[in-house]
Formats: structure tokens, sequence, C-alpha cells
């Protein structure tokens, strides 16, 4: 519930306070008195656009600050989603510069208008002559009917399954696409990993056939040099190995006579085995080193095969070719993969529809079960507020699958009984809309928790016994809700918990609205006028006083 509202610097009013009851509030006053000029301050802090042109000193900025009391299931998926702090009290703030620029506070944290106006939705339903939006809303009329229906509970579990049913057709979607994009490239795909398979490389074979190749186009060079090499080493006149093992014999004469001379003939000792080492390795090459030519042309045809594959994929080496293989079996495995997930994802989403489907004709039957009862309710009471010849009905017709089930629901209006019903936003005007709107809200007050109602001047147009009903509507809908009621009529303000007058007053030249809440002697004299005029007759106060004791 709003419990208070602060003005500071806001059109004609200076500063001023507010503080409202919980149940049935009026405000009254005379035409021009500023009661309208209290509901653009208070639509300031639900999110309206700010116009510096309001402001009542141009030296000084306007602050508009409305205090609700809230129960924390209300508002706390808002303050989790935006990461606010959660407090018992929720204070909005707006501030308006004399330059035009805006800030909104929630609890002293800066929020943009967007969260503004999200917030508010849950606090206030503002309901202005001829501001029919909401009733004209589609969404709204399925709202009314599921709170009658009480199936609640139902309905958000069908709403939960329905998008993980969405995501399974979005996930199914994208598999289709993408197996359709997969068959187009996977022809092909295929007849290069034929040419690949059919080459069937190994690991680092073109290096190993390139170092092959090498050997045999130069066989006799290396022959020629090996054998010069192993020659010289052991089969020469006077041979390496010859020569070493002869030196090795002179220094062994002098190890009696130096102490360094032992250490050196190791040395030339460790030489010469070495070399006789190298002379078996450079034999055993060169019986290895063979010219093929037959194996030399193998050589060339299997490499001239890995050369195309190279060029054709922008390679390098083998290890790259064999990656590209692997990736084309996998994009391959891959395609066929994707049948079988699409296939079990169609499966999946045809069980989760029939479920939902199944769900969907329950939620149906319930909103059926309810509109005859719902149209005789509203159809009464319309003839309660003065609509005896007005009528609604209900439409329901039957859709494909959606969020909220397989129902379209519209709710359609004759206003003279000529049987010849429209929809709503077609043929009601805007004060049978707004009486309308009044007799939903309070069918529909005792299954949802409604947030504070604002009705301004609900009542245009009708007076007598229709404002009278309208004001016990009022009242009855006030047990359960705050609202606060903006009214020019008697019947209306005498069913009021909080009776607030606007007025005007001359304060140092300029005009300034005040509201005061009126005592009982108050309200009576304030009815009175409102029936008799500024100078009301003893009936008046009389009468006035059997509407405020009632």
């Amino acid at each position: 519930m709003l419990y208070r509202l602060v003005i500071q610097n806001y059109a004609i009013i200076d500063n001023l306070e507010v503080d409202f009851s919980r149940n049935l509030n009026v405000i009254t006053g005379e035409t021009g008195a500023g009661k309208s000029i209290l509901l653009g301050a208070l639509s300031l802090i639900l999110g309206e656009r700010a116009d510096p042109a309001v402001l009542f000193d141009k030296t000084r900025k306007c602050v508009i600050e409305g205090m609700f009391k809230v129960k924390p299931q209300q508002v706390q998926a808002f303050f989790e989603t935006n990461e606010l702090d959660m407090e018992e009290a929720v204070i909005i703030r707006r501030e308006i510069s004399s330059a035009g620029k805006s800030r909104a506070f929630v609890n002293d944290t800066p929020v943009n208008l967007s969260q503004l106006n999200e917030l508010s939705s849950l606090l206030v339903d503002l309901h202005q002559q001829f501001d029919t939006l909401e009733l004209e809303k589609s969404g709204f009329q399925r709202e009314v009917i599921d709170a009658l229906a009480g199936h609640q509970e139902q309905l958000h579990a069908y709403t939960r399954q329905y998008q993980q049913y969405a995501r399974l057709l979005k996930e199914l979607k994208d598999l289709q696409l993408q197996r359709e994009n997969a068959n187009k490239e996977s022809d092909y795909n295929k007849f290069l990993l034929d040419e690949l398979l059919e080459v069937n490389l190994r690991e680092n074979e073109i290096e190993t056939l390139e170092a092959e190749q090498q050997v045999l186009s130069h066989a006799e060079e290396i022959k020629g040099t090996l054998s010069r090499v192993y020659f010289q080493l052991k089969e020469d006149e006077t041979p390496v190995l010859q020569q070493l093992r002869q030196l090795q014999t002179s220094l062994q004469t002098l190890v009696a006579f130096h102490k360094d001379v032992p250490a050196l003939a190791e040395r030339l000792q460790s030489s010469y085995v070495e070399l006789q080492d190298i002379a078996s390795e450079v034999e055993r090459l060169n019986d290895q080193v063979q010219y093929d030519g037959e194996r030399m042309e193998q050589l060339n045809d299997r490499l001239a095969a890995a050369y195309r594959l190279l060029k054709k994929h922008n390679a390098h080496n083998t290890a790259e070719l064999l990656q590209i293989r692997d990736n084309l079996q996998q994009s391959l495995e891959g395609v066929l993969n994707l049948d079988d997930r699409i296939l079990a994802l169609e499966k999946q989403s045809a069980e989760a529809f029939a479920s939902l489907e199944n769900t969907a004709v329950q939620l149906s039957e319930q909103r059926k079960a309810q509109t005859a009862p719902f149209e005789q309710k509203v159809n009464a009471l319309l003839a309660q507020v003065g609509m005896p010849n007005a009528r609604i009905k209900v439409d329901i017709q039957e859709c494909p699958l959606h969020a909220y089930g397989k129902d379209n629901i519209e709710f359609l209006f004759d206003a003279n009984k000529s049987n010849n019903f429209g929809p709503i936003r077609k043929v009601a005007s805007g004060g049978e809309l707004s009486r309308l709107m009044l007799c939903i809200k309070s069918l529909v007050a005792r299954s949802v928790a409604l947030p504070t109602l604002i009705f301004d001047e609900i009542d245009t147009g009708i007076s007598g016994e229709a404002a009278k009903q309208v004001g016990v509507i009022m009242k009855e809908l006030a047990r359960g809700h705050q609202v606060i009621c903006i009214t020019h009529q008697p019947q209306l303000a005498g069913k009021a918990d909080a009776h607030y007058f606007v007025y005007k007053h001359m304060e140092e030249d300029k005009v300034k609205t005040h509201v005061r809440l009126l005592t009982q002697d108050e309200r009576i004299t304030a009815i009175a006028k409102m029936l008799g005029g500024e100078q009301p007759t003893a009936a008046a106060l009389e009468n006035a006083r059997e509407m405020v004791t009632q």
C-alpha cells in the first residue's frame, strides 16, 4: 500500500505530504483545485517521463517521493533480478532539476525508467478516465478468467513446461538446419576423405620418403665417398688406424720418463677405438646403399600423390594432412550423429507436446466453466452501476498451443441489449469501459493480490443510485485492497475511510495547492456542498450525514 506521498516544487504545489489509509481513500475538491496535479506527480514515481515545465520554482529541483508497505513476495523477484536491497518499506523517489535532468531512486539506489515502470506496475494500478489499454489487452482478459478459475499453480507449471518445449523446438530446428547445411557439404567432404584414405599416409611418411629419395638419388656419390673413407681408414698403404697404433706404441716408450705421457697414450687409444668403430659403420652404410630403379620409381609415384594432396589442402607436412583427414571423418560422422540426435529430439518434443496438449485441454475446460458465472456477475454489477442494458460475453476460441494454453480469449460487449456483441476495444465508450473495469476488478480482487488501486473520476457521467452502487463496490473492494479514488460524487465520498480535500490558497502572491484530511464534521459539510452548493441546506447536511454514517 501507498502510505505516504511527498510532493515538493511540482506545478502549483510547493510542499505537500499526504498519509493514506489502507482501505478506501477518497479525494474531492473543486474543479481546477489540483486533484489531477496530485495524479500527475504520482505518475512521475510510476515511471512517466519528466517535463521541467512542471517546476513550481524554476530555481529549485522537484522531488516526488512515494512510500509503500509491501509483502516480500509482491516485489522480491524484481529486487533480486535488479540486485536491489529488499526492505520492509519501498521508497521511490523522483527528482527533476531545473535543467530538466531527471533521476529516479528505489530505496536510495539509482534506477532507470524501465526499472521504475516495472516496479510501479507491482505496486500501483492507476486507472484514469478513458484509460482502457489494460482492459483491451487480450493478456489481461485471459488473466481475469484464470484468476477466477483458480488454477494458477497448474498454469505456472504448464508455462514452465511450455518454455522447455519451446527450447526443445529451437534446438531441434537448429540441428535440422545444421544437418541441412552439413548435407550440402557432405558429398564433397566424402570425396576429399576418400582421396586421403586411398593414399593412406602414415605418420611422417612424406618426410621419411623424401629422405629415402635423397639417398637413392645420390647413391653413387654416397658409395664412392664411403668407400674412399673406409679405404683410407683401414686399407691404404699406410691406413690411418695403423698410423694411430704406431703413434700409441711410440708414446708407451716414454711412460716411465714423464707423468703426463700415460694420459696422452690413453687418449690415443680412445681415438683408435672410435675410428675403428667409424670404419665399421662406414662399411655397413656402404653395403646398405644400393641404387634401386624400381624402388626409386615407387618413391616418385608415392611422393607425387602426397604432393598433390599437400597442394590441394594447402598443407605443409604429413601431420597436417592427417589432421585434415581426421577432421573430415569427424565431420561426416557428425552428420550421422545429427540424425540420431534429431530423432531423439523429435521424440522428446512429441512427448512434451502431448503432455502440454493434455494440460491445455484441462485449462481450457476450467476457463470455459468460469465464463457463464463471470458473465452473470459482471452483467449484474453493470446494472448496479447504471448500465442495465449492457452485457459482456467471453469468447474462447481454440488456437495453436502457446505459453498459456490453447485458448484465445476475448471479451465482447453489447451496450444496448442488441445482441450485437463486438470486441470491447471497438464498441465500448470511455465511460462504459471505466465502469466495466471497476466491475471486473472488484470480481477478481478476491482471487488476485492486486496492488494499490487508483481510480481517477471513474464515476464520471453517473449520479444517483448508480453513483451510490459504485461507492458500494468501491467500499467492498477496499476491504482487502487499498483504493484511492478521485471523485465528484457525494455518494462515493460518503463511503470513504479517509476523505481528503484538495483546495487552492493564495500565498505570497502565488496560488498553491493544499490537501487536508477531513474530520467527520468536515466530511459532512464537504459532502453537503457537493449535494447542494456552497451554502448547503439543512436537508443537504442531513443527507450528507446519512451518507457518512451508513
